[in-house]
């Protein structure tokens, strides 16, 4: 693993945070290589019919496959994409000189004010973004408590400069999802969601877009309808996000979610993970306990 060490994010301090994604995938293997080889993960467990990757033995991904799982269209709702945030600028700058080896297509540079970040999809087309984040005494904060983010070119060339030169060997410790980025068929919808019932706060809005956060970060969920407005429920046995967890530090707030969830009679299960249920456009999520 990259010898970056790096105290642990502000994003993944806050009372709720990201745990792990869950992509459905046509080609285990492929996508197995490209999450190693490319991102950096490392696989923890293996199966012939999915992986759990991650980062020092840190689940962070789980790829499953199945029979007859078709190409999502690019206006399902579902997966604009997930966001590992690594610790520091060096790793950031470090990760893309590797790419930059490989020859690797990336499909944008942004800096967004409090936070650098490189796009790119995997090969089944779910995006992906790799970022580093400011320190929150350098983000700028509106009058009502939300956060400026603005979306400025990334000088991809000063950055991989600053790369070390040393051979680089996966993702650094300490990266996690910092924020997971959906596509949705409403965004007032979303709102009354993300907000209403799981108690998460906007932070940011753009044209067909809200940002949610738990504890003053900028985002840990987004969701848009740039590709999918008026995206309706996902249909079973496609490719993509099947779900992603949310991790409570407070499990009183965590209980608070599930009543809400009750009272409105949105269907709960529990599993040796969590609680499951789906939003409003069949995306699952899992409320799981933050581990000590």
């Amino acid at each position: 693993m990259e010898a970056i060490e790096a105290p642990q994010s502000f994003a993944m301090t806050r009372p709720v945070t990201v745990g792990q994604g869950h992509l459905m995938v046509r080609d285990l293997d492929q996508m197995i290589a490209f999450y190693r080889d490319v991102i950096g993960l490392s696989v923890i467990e293996k199966t012939a019919s999915g992986a759990l990757m991650g980062v020092a033995g840190r689940p962070l991904m789980t790829l499953s496959t199945a029979g007859q799982i078709v190409y999502a269209p690019r206006n399902a709702a579902g997966l604009f994409h997930t966001a590992f945030l690594v610790p520091n600028r060096q790793a950031l700058a470090h990760w893309l000189a590797h790419v930059a080896h490989l020859g690797v297509t990336l499909e944008g540079a942004s800096d967004h004010d409090v936070s650098e970040a490189i796009y790119l999809s995997d090969p089944e087309g779910n995006g992906i973004e790799i970022y580093r984040d400011r320190q929150p005494d350098e983000w700028r904060y509106t009058a009502d408590g939300g956060v400026h983010m603005d979306t400025r070119r990334l000088d991809l060339q000063a950055l991989y400069d600053t790369a070390p030169k040393t051979a680089w060997s996966g993702m650094a410790q300490g990266t996690a999802i910092g924020h997971i980025h959906l596509q949705v068929g409403n965004v007032e919808q979303a709102d009354r969601f993300y907000e209403g019932v799981l108690g998460l706060r906007k932070m940011a809005s753009y044209p067909g877009a809200s940002f949610f956060s738990s504890g003053a970060y900028h985002h840990h969920v987004a969701a848009n309808v740039w590709n999918s407005r008026n995206a309706g429920v996902r249909a079973k046995g496609m490719t993509g996000l099947a779900r992603y967890s949310l991790a409570f530090k407070d499990l009183a707030e965590r209980d608070r979610v599930l009543q809400t969830l009750e009272q409105l009679e949105i269907a709960v299960t529990r599993t040796g993970e969590g609680h499951d249920f789906k939003d409003p456009w069949g995306i699952g999520i899992t409320l799981v306990a933050e581990s000590a």
